[in-house]
């Protein structure tokens, strides 16, 4: 499998209203970090991520991360 785009080295940080989100995993939309269908014809597909209740997330935007599609500190070591 081929390796995603590094669209940051920081996470990116947000309140998130509950909803169904798409969070991109081939780090190339530009509706980060979530999809805007630049994967397509890629072997990347976006993660669907169900939010419950308002929170703050720290969205994983270096797409290394082991917790996906939430940031887990990976990006301090690229």
């Amino acid at each position: 499998m081929a390796d995603p785009k590094i669209a940051d080295k920081k996470p990116i940080i947000a309140e998130m209203e509950p909803g169904t989100y798409w969070w991109c995993a081939c780090g190339e939309s530009k509706s980060q970090p979530f999809c805007d269908g630049s994967h397509k014809g890629t072997e990347f597909s976006p993660m669907e991520v169900k939010i419950e209740e308002k929170k703050k997330v720290a969205w994983c935007a270096c797409k290394q991360t082991k917790n996906k599609p939430f940031c887990d500190g990976t990006h301090r070591s690229l």
